[in-house]
Parts: C-alpha cells; sequence; structure tokens
C-alpha cells in the first residue's frame, strides 16, 4: 500500500523530463548559424525521427499545455501547407534528406482538423523530401475523435500510419464541461472503430487525472469505460496546471481540482486497475499490453525518451518541422518560433523558423544520458555509466547521492555501486528521483511558478 502522507511530502514543483536540459533553458545565445551548421555536420548514417505541428484548432480545451492555434478559418490552413512546404525546401538544403526515416509524429493541435485532401497533400510533400521510410518506422498521429472521419482515416492507412493516439482526458460529464471538451464515448467508439478497420496496429488512449471535479469513483468509471475500447497502450497523464503560462487554464477553477492526495488514490487505483485487466507500466504515465514494442523495450533496458514520450526509436536525429516544433540532435535542442508571424517572417527570409535552442557541453551530455536512463527505464547501471564516459560516478555526483537517501531511507530505490533502481512504487516519483541530477534546478528552486508538481 501506498502512504499518502509520505507521498505527499514529494508533491512539488519538477520538469518531465521530456529533455535534458529543459526547455527552459532554450536561450538566444543558441545562434542561427550555429543551429545550421549543426545540421550541416549531422552523420548521414544516423537514422532521422521527424516531427510536424499542425497546431489548428477550433475551440480551447482549458487543461491543454500545446502550443495551439484556435479558427475555424480554411484560409489558415492552407496558408499554414504553403509554408510548411517553404520549410521543407529551405530544410533539404542544410539536411541530408535522403537517410532512413525510423518515426514520423504529428502533432498539434489537431492535425486532422485538416481535411482528408489536405492532410494527402502535406504527406506527399513530405516524402518527396524524405523517401526513404524504412519498412517498420513508426508513422503515428494524435486524433481527437471530435474531429476525424474515413477519408481522414484512409489517407493515413495508404501513406503507411500505423499508429494513432486519441485524446480522451474523462468521459465523465461535469469534468468535460469543466474542461471546455465534451465528447460522448459513442464518438471516441467511432473513432477507434476506424483506426482498427484502417489497420492501425498500435492505439493509445491518453486520460488525465487531476482535472476539475475527478474523484475516485468518477475516474474508476472513466477507466472502466476506456477499457471497452481494447487499446493497445494508455497514457495516463497528472494533470499540469500551469495558468501563469496557459491562460486558458485560467478559467478553471482550482477550488475543484482534486487534492494531492486524492490524485495519488486515483494514480494507485489506475495502476491496479489497468495492471489487473492485463496491461504492464512503463514509464511514469504509460501503461501497455505484455506483446507491445514499448514492454518488450523496457524489458531489454532500451525504452527512450523525447518530447513525443517515449519510443522505442533511439539513436535517431529528431527533425522539428512547423510551428514551435522542437528538434534534437546529439548535442544540442533546436525550437522554431512560437508565433505565426515570426514564423513566417523566417521563411519569407529563406531561413529556417528557427527561434532558440541550447548546444550542450559535456556535463549536459553526461547528466543527461543519467536523467533519461532514470526517467525511461527506472535504473541507472553505474558501471555501464563509468564505462561509457571514463567518470567516477560516486565523486561526479557526490551531491545527488547525498541527496537521493531520503529515497532511499523510504524504500524508493536501491542504491548501491552497481547500480540506482526504483522500487515500484519509486516509479510514481521518478522525476522527484531524477532531479538531483539536474545542474539547473538550483536556479528555479525558489520559484513555485516554473514547473508543474511531481504529485
Amino acid at each position: 500500500m501506498l502512504d499518502f502522507a509520505k507521498f505527499t511530502k514529494y508533491s512539488k514543483p519538477g520538469p518531465r523530463y521530456t529533455s535534458y536540459p529543459t526547455a527552459l533553458e532554450f536561450k538566444d545565445e543558441f545562434k542561427y548559424d550555429e543551429y545550421i551548421n549543426k545540421l550541416d555536420k549531422q552523420e548521414s548514417s544516423r537514422p532521422l525521427s521527424l516531427y510536424f505541428h499542425l497546431p489548428f484548432c477550433k475551440n480551447a480545451c482549458y487543461f491543454c499545455g500545446c502550443n495551439v492555434v484556435f479558427t475555424s478559418k480554411e484560409d489558415k490552413m492552407i496558408r499554414y501547407i504553403d509554408y510548411l512546404k517553404r520549410e521543407l525546401k529551405i530544410l533539404s538544403k542544410h539536411l541530408d534528406t535522403k537517410r532512413d526515416v525510423i518515426q514520423m509524429h504529428f502533432g498539434g493541435g489537431t492535425p486532422t482538423f485538416f481535411s482528408a485532401e489536405q492532410l494527402d497533400e502535406i504527406i506527399t510533400e513530405i516524402k518527396s523530401y524524405f523517401p526513404n521510410f524504412v519498412k517498420d518506422a513508426e508513422i503515428s498521429c494524435e486524433i481527437d475523435p471530435r474531429h476525424i472521419n474515413e477519408d481522414q482515416m484512409r489517407v493515413m492507412s495508404g501513406h503507411g500510419f500505423n499508429r494513432v493516439s486519441f485524446g480522451l482526458q474523462d468521459f465523465n460529464e461535469k469534468v468535460q464541461i469543466a474542461v471546455h471538451r465534451v465528447q460522448p464515448y459513442a464518438i471516441t467508439k467511432d473513432a477507434m472503430d476506424l483506426a482498427r478497420k484502417y489497420n492501425m496496429h498500435s492505439v493509445n488512449v491518453d486520460l488525465i487525472y487531476g482535472l476539475p471535479f475527478q474523484t475516485l469513483e468518477t475516474f474508476k468509471e472513466t477507466l472502466s469505460l476506456a477499457l471497452t475500447l481494447n487499446p493497445d497502450r494508455f497514457a495516463v497523464f497528472n494533470y499540469a496546471h500551469v495558468p501563469w503560462l496557459k491562460k486558458t487554464m485560467r478559467k478553471i477553477d482550482e477550488t475543484t481540482l482534486p487534492r494531492p492526495d486524492e490524485k495519488l488514490q486515483i494514480m494507485k487505483y489506475t495502476i491496479d486497475f489497468l495492471t489487473e485487466n492485463g496491461y504492464k507500466m512503463i514509464g511514469m504515465d504509460h501503461f501497455a499490453k505484455p506483446e507491445d514494442e514499448l514492454f518488450k523495450a523496457i524489458e531489454k533496458g532500451e525504452l527512450h525518451r523525447n518530447f513525443q514520450g517515449y519510443t522505442t526509436k533511439g539513436g535517431a536525429d529528431l527533425i522539428g518541422v512547423g510551428l514551435t516544433s522542437i528538434g534534437e540532435g546529439v548535442d544540442y535542442y533546436a525550437q522554431n518560433f512560437k508565433d505565426m508571424p515570426s514564423y513566417e517572417e523566417a521563411i519569407d527570409a529563406g531561413r529556417l523558423p528557427f527561434e532558440r535552442g541550447v548546444s550542450l557541453n559535456e556535463d549536459d551530455m553526461i547528466r543527461q544520458y543519467v536523467i533519461m536512463e532514470l526517467m525511461s527505464n527506472f535504473k541507472l547501471d553505474i558501471k555501464r555509466f563509468e564505462s561509457l564516459y571514463k567518470i567516477n560516478f560516486k565523486e561526479y555526483f557526490a551531491d545527488a547521492i547525498e541527496a537521493l537517501k531520503p529515497f532511499a531511507d523510504d524504500g524508493l530505490i536501491a542504491m548501491d555501486d552497481k547500480k540506482i533502481e526504483c522500487s515500484q512504487t519509486g516509479t510514481l516519483l521518478i522525476r522527484n528521483i531524477a532531479m538531483p541530477f539536474d545542474a539547473y534546478m538550483k536556479r528555479h528552486a525558489s520559484s513555485d511558478k516554473t514547473f508543474s508538481k511531481t504529485v
């Protein structure tokens, strides 16, 4: 049993570590020419992972932390497709686009806010620049079940899409009204049936706990309904309430949000429920059927983490295309402009719409390895680390080891000279466990309006 009183004390702001250093460390000091130089020097033997941001939504979901453009105007979407094409043309001058593509993901916004014809136009253009998708490439799309039809699913299937992720969040009507996203079960079931009809061999559903008016009892009902959809994966996220960053979150009445101890009860029940129904916990917020490739990866210690979450496709350079997209290389992160006028202005000038980023130094890469190993696989092989980096782990991370002692005392980790390994309950606090290795946390420690809370 979880000791809720004990766990609540760990409720503090902390990164989700989709990157290290986190996006807070992206700076203007990382200049355009430096980024272009990084692209030019990428190894042709390394495969590519492509991310395309399709930012449009018709209405705001108040819980959403994504970078979204709200519109119902067709001309804005047509204009955006034109700029995507022009960005690809500029990118092709600085990147060997003939490299193998092992992963492509459409995120948003609502990618399926674009029509079937528009999606076909976008994908066809991408493949004209990137012709070498490997046979087992993971090609995926985020989908709002309220905005999907058979023509769109047929186009994606015809272009090799094989994985989709449906946003469910919660099936309780009171919760849905409070977050401005009314989505009846029948609509979601129809979308799931379409995905199966068009051979999406891996279907993920997203749920969020910590939303207004949620209780353990209402979330039990949501989980039971979601299970009837028989998804291959569940992603169950802790709601990140950051109204100082996202204006739409200010529309949520904070007095209706569940307390940390209530959220922990929901989390504990979710883990037990999904485990009892044949799913295995992967990472801090994902669950998959045992035959899923994510579960196979964690068994081998080969799970990876990037801006799309957990993935089996490691060892690739991530190229971000579109408004606000983030790319990742061996030693850098790069982000495009977040506002449309700046994005368009850069492309009009014949430049990639790069705004900021960070070039990783040696210490960054050392800490990145440790943090991502912990976040992905819940353990760190210290001897392997020392072999890779020729560093005495105990000396280099003396302060982190000291900071981890309370976690060891609470039974959340086992730590010795050979390994750090999380207990089953420790995995629920993996963000906290990773934070002592973050060299940048001290500068943010005094602010409670930097990160969402870990619990």
